[in-house]
């Protein structure tokens, strides 16, 4: 041990004394001549950025505000914050029966200029500069295209086979009834909400859109926490909201099409370039990758990269077509094989990265983007108001009247209304393509965050209350199972 000592200090002595002598000698050595045409930073100009000249102390705090300043230290600090910020909030709105992805949503919002950047201003700026913001967009982009591919695992289209009329009546009747609420509306907002240049279909397709979406994932989530999710009502629920989500999505990407054509031609030729990449995921993709992964159970290294690149592949192709990647995302999802636990172990890994890093990135992005401020006046409250009620009168009504219809007990079809009220992330994905696509004003943006916010804060309570409600006498009691 001695020896190793020994022999360690008189390498390190020696190989450090002649390091030292070396950059003496180096010292002398005339400076490098820059070569003709090649712009060079001069150390004059590198010293003129440091004020303090060589003093140790301001060298050192000089030193630690060029690394607080690097945009990749900045990434990092606003991912702690985001990150410990939406685990937080997700905890606290748990405990008070609310999915924590709520919690996570208002958690967005808060780190925004609605709140810090109301009270501590010259933090926020710090913490969140404009220059930034284009690094947190891209990978909040990423977070919600993994979201829409786990999403589209989720869905579960055989259930819909055995009972595919009276879901399909029922989810469709009930978005039909939402949207025309909301376009409605638009002859009213439209004139003093809508964004500069936006032509008014383009504003009353988005307003319909708006107040015909459910949250799928967040729907299941809480008939899971409710205990809830294999009843009649939880299986009749899940199965109208997926039908709802891939026929408000398909609506959607053909909206986006229509808005970002220059004509109608190129409207046409956009739908039919859709069209032509739905039937080849279907007829050639999901025939493909069941032949290739569906064999294994336990998705590997190799199964992995096959599925990373037809989400890319597909995310691409639909960018490029005209809509949004997250609908080649999602359609990647749905065409995954079914057999075993294939998907289930994929959504798994799929999730567990996305809902704890990216997602709460979306987030927070979508509440840097909302100036709850400029609701500044009692008419902007009102309309707030109004479109709330109108949203919820729209979705939670169309979907408890067309269930009724079906000879649901008015006591379920108002509890199948109020889990179909439920919007969540996925109207805030569709916000945030309508302020992309310079349509929702930030006035409009605002208060359709918080129409998604108060409508699935309210789904839990207006469960519970509907339960509490008598059933009809004349009403049907198998109505849940046969819809």
């Amino acid at each position: 041990m001695k020896r190793i000592i020994l022999l360690y200090l008189i390498i390190i002595a020696s190989l450090g004394m002649g390091i030292f002598g070396i950059l003496r000698m180096g010292d002398r050595l005339p400076p490098p001549v820059a070569a003709p045409g090649v712009a060079t930073l001069e150390p004059a100009a590198l010293h003129a950025q440091n004020p303090g000249g060589n003093s140790f102390l301001t060298s050192v705090m000089y030193g630690l505000h060029l690394g607080v300043a690097d945009p990749l230290t900045r990434l990092f600090l606003q991912l702690l914050l985001i990150v410990v910020a939406a685990r937080v909030a997700g905890v606290v709105f748990t405990r008070f029966g609310q999915p924590a992805v709520v919690g996570e949503m208002v958690a967005g919002i808060l780190l925004g200029p609605s709140l810090f950047g109301l009270v501590a201003h010259g933090a926020f700026e710090f913490v969140f500069p404009a220059a930034s913001l284009g690094s947190l967009q891209l990978f909040s982009q990423i977070g919600v295209c993994l979201f829409m591919f786990a999403v589209g695992m989720e869905l579960d289209l055989g259930q819909v086979r055995d009972k595919a009329y009276s879901i399909v009546f029922v989810s469709h009747a009930s978005i039909i009834i939402s949207y025309f609420f909301g376009v409605v509306l638009a002859l009213f907002l439209y004139s003093n909400f809508a964004q500069p240049g936006a032509s008014f279909t383009a504003f009353a397709l988005f307003m319909g859109i708006s107040m015909s979406i459910t949250a799928f994932p967040v729907l299941v989530r809480i008939l899971q926490d409710r205990g809830i999710f294999k009843t009649p009502l939880g299986t009749a629920s899940t199965a109208c909201a997926a039908v709802g989500d891939v026929t408000a999505w398909s609506v959607l990407a053909f909206v986006v099409a229509i808005v970002r054509a220059t004509s109608m031609g190129a409207s046409a030729f956009t739908v039919v370039l859709v069209l032509v990449f739905i039937a080849g995921m279907f007829l050639l993709v999901k025939p493909g990758l069941t032949r290739w992964l569906g064999k294994d159970s336990e998705p590997g290294r190799g199964e992995l990269a096959v599925v990373v690149g037809v989400v890319l592949v597909s995310a691409l192709l639909t960018e490029i077509i005209g809509i949004h990647a997250l609908f080649g995302a999602f359609l990647a999802g749905v065409v995954m094989p079914t057999g075993g636990d294939f998907r289930h172990k994929l959504a798994v890994r799929v999730e567990s990265f996305s809902s704890v890093l990216l997602l709460p990135l979306f987030f927070a992005f979508t509440g840097l983007r909302t100036r709850i401020d400029l609701l500044n006046d009692p008419a902007g409250w009102l309309v707030c108001i109004v479109v709330i009620t109108v949203a919820t009168v729209g979705k939670l009504g169309g979907s408890a009247i067309t269930a009724r219809l079906t000879g649901m007990q008015w006591r379920e079809a108002l509890q199948f209304g109020a889990l179909m009220n439920t919007r969540g992330l996925m109207e805030l994905i569709a916000l945030n393509i309508g302020y992309d696509l310079g349509i929702l004003s930030p006035r409009i943006f605002a208060m359709l965050v918080l129409m998604a916010l108060v409508t699935t804060l309210m789904t839990g309570p207006l469960f519970a209350l509907f339960g509490k409600m008598q059933p009809a006498a004349d009403a049907s009691p198998g109505a849940a199972e046969r819809l």
